[in-house]
């Protein structure tokens, strides 16, 4: 899933700071899940950013909404008789939504309130990390299930890089070798043998082609 966590809170006072009536739609899909823009965190930043605006004595309208998910026009076509009243949209979704929105609002102004992180997956409660470099070229077949594009600092495709001691990598002590993993992962299966193919470099324009990248479903 795609992990975002929330801009600080001053600064998204400062952004509103010239609305005066504000739509803030959180998301209900990966930024609830990681418990940053769903329902509940958008209740409590409009409470905040409602304290803040009275504190200065410039009240602010604020009304709050979550849909299914920000990064789908079915979502949000639905929005426009809460838009139509507002000046102001602040998304809590991640950097897909607030462009959507911006898209089909075109008239409103739309704030992001959440920075995109990385996409990755839940290690334990409230700790999530990043398990994908969206290469669009998996290989993890050949190692064990460990991307090393994203578990290597190094982003080695043929490790070890020789700089880890005791399976943790030279950069961060802390840090597991993803090469030592890897290692650990293939023997566990039985196929080091995957060890002695020698990975090509990595085709990044499957990735990074010269403009924004689309898929699209023929059957559908």
């Amino acid at each position: 899933m795609i992990i975002a966590e929330q801009k600080p809170l001053g600064e998204i006072a400062e952004l509103i700071e010239d609305s005066k009536k504000i739509l803030l739609l959180g998301c209900g899909s990966c930024v609830t899940v990681c418990l940053t823009g769903g329902e509940k965190e958008s209740e409590i930043l409009a409470s905040a950013l409602r304290i803040i605006r009275r504190l200065a004595g410039r009240p602010v309208e604020i009304k709050t909404h979550t849909v299914t998910r920000q990064c789908d026009p079915e979502f949000i076509d639905n929005l426009q008789d809460m838009v139509k009243d507002v000046d102001t949209i602040v998304s809590m979704a991640c950097g897909v939504g607030p462009q959507y929105l911006a898209e089909r609002y075109s008239d409103k102004y739309v704030i992001p309130a959440m920075n995109t992180r990385f996409v990755g997956g839940s290690k334990q409660q409230g700790v999530w990390e990043e398990q994908c470099g969206l290469c669009g070229d998996c290989t993890i077949h050949l190692t064990g299930g460990i991307c090393p594009v994203t578990r290597c600092p190094k982003s080695v495709l043929n490790g070890p890089c020789g700089g880890a001691q005791n399976g943790k990598c030279e950069i961060n002590k802390e840090l597991d070798c993803a090469w030592h993993l890897i290692y650990n992962r293939l023997a566990k299966q039985g196929r080091l043998d995957q060890l002695k193919k020698v990975a090509p470099p990595k085709d990044w324009s499957k990735s990074r082609d010269g403009g924004p990248r689309r898929m699209t479903r023929e059957d559908i």
